[in-house]
């Protein structure tokens, strides 16, 4: 679910830095506002970290290639430290293996980071919406649903910048066929990434529940 170099046209991937850069110049004012700014960063790092190697690992699922992206899961527990978490992971993943690219870091973390955002939010509304459940059955609904939004998002976002880029080169009906077989090969792997985010989720909640809030 990464772009890579040469696809899009340099104006979107100029857009997509823009983006990137104004996001993370108030995802860090945010941070900044914290009593303590620098307490979340272990446990950022450690799932800057399960991003990076979780989403370097294809998965074969005909007739495509998947892989987790897990930014629900990374939006949930970490609210703004998500987005440069995954700006920093998105980094090395183009420079030190090759995955995604550089003309597309601003493009591929607006992608990735801003549905992490959202999940955030969502998973924030718990406190809410889910007074009416026991806490363990509206953290797991809202784990899900994070999860699940996270990721869902991103393909929807990945969709359409590619089928509104293509060149007029290209077969048009063979590459939005290629394309929807992707996004659907994709669905289970949305349902997955929902249930991991609420199995850890659950777990943090029995051994160490203030790592739930950000």
């Amino acid at each position: 679910m990464h772009i890579p170099d040469g696809i899009l046209p340099a104006q979107v991937c100029v857009g997509g830095y823009a983006i990137a850069g104004g996001v993370t110049w108030y995802a860090l004012r945010q941070i900044h506002k914290t009593s303590d700014p620098q307490a979340e960063i272990p446990k950022a790092a450690l799932l800057a970290a399960t991003f990076f190697v979780g989403s370097s690992i294809n998965i074969p699922l005909p007739p495509a290639s998947v892989h987790l992206i897990l930014n629900g899961l990374l939006g949930a527990l970490l609210g703004w430290y998500a987005w440069p978490a995954i700006l920093i992971g998105l980094f090395l993943q183009a420079v030190l293996i090759g995955h995604g690219g550089l003309t597309t870091l601003g493009v591929n973390a607006a992608m990735i980071g801003i549905p992490a955002l959202m999940a955030h939010q969502l998973f924030q509304l718990r406190h809410q919406l889910g007074q009416a459940f026991r806490p363990s059955w509206s953290l797991g609904i809202f784990s899900f649903l994070s999860g699940a939004m996270g990721l869902g998002l991103t393909v929807l976002i990945f969709f359409g910048l590619i089928i509104f880029t293509l060149p007029s080169t290209l077969d048009q009906t063979t590459e939005q066929t290629a394309l929807m077989a992707l996004l659907v090969a994709h669905i289970p792997l949305i349902f997955v990434e929902g249930i991991f985010t609420v199995l850890l989720t659950l777990f943090l909640l029995r051994v160490k529940p203030e790592l739930l809030e950000s």
